[in-house]
């Protein structure tokens, strides 16, 4: 048998369950926007790494036979800067990527061997919320070289 204020206990605190669990479920709500926010922003910065490794490779083979010297007893390339940057933004036409405002941000050569590309674009929220901000901007920056061997 019960008692009187055993009663009066259980009724006392029969709804504090409720907000328990709907503060539960907004946390895990909550939770789950972040994480899924961070793993699109985490593979929108691998895909753009891709088109830049892309860019710079099409950037670093950008030479023409004219540039060929030999020096010492192994032949060496010379790039020319606007070639860098030629090859790297008809690399970029070609693939069309689907990446939101992608701009070629840099592609040079600074020692005539090295092509290095930087690509920008904008990174926007799957899930528009107060907790997640809507776009962000993501810059990568690539470097590839052609050899002779």
């Amino acid at each position: 048998m019960r008692s009187v204020e055993g009663e009066r206990l259980a009724r006392e605190e029969g709804g504090s369950t409720l907000l328990l669990t709907i503060f539960y479920c907004f946390l895990g709500l909550s939770i789950i926007v972040v994480v899924v926010s961070a793993t699109t922003l985490y593979l929108e910065r691998k895909r753009l790494f891709t088109v830049a490794d892309g860019a710079a490779l099409a950037a670093a083979e950008a030479w023409s036979l004219d540039a060929v010297r030999i020096d010492g007893d192994r032949l060496a390339i010379e790039l020319d800067a606007a070639d860098v940057r030629a090859a790297a933004a008809a690399y970029l036409a070609d693939t069309a990527s689907d990446l939101d405002d992608l701009e070629l941000v840099r592609a040079a050569s600074d020692d005539g061997r090295t092509a290095t590309v930087t690509l920008r674009s904008v990174w926007h929220a799957p899930l528009h919320t107060d907790l997640v901000p809507l776009a962000v901007p993501i810059e990568v920056t690539v470097t590839a070289r052609s050899v002779f061997h």
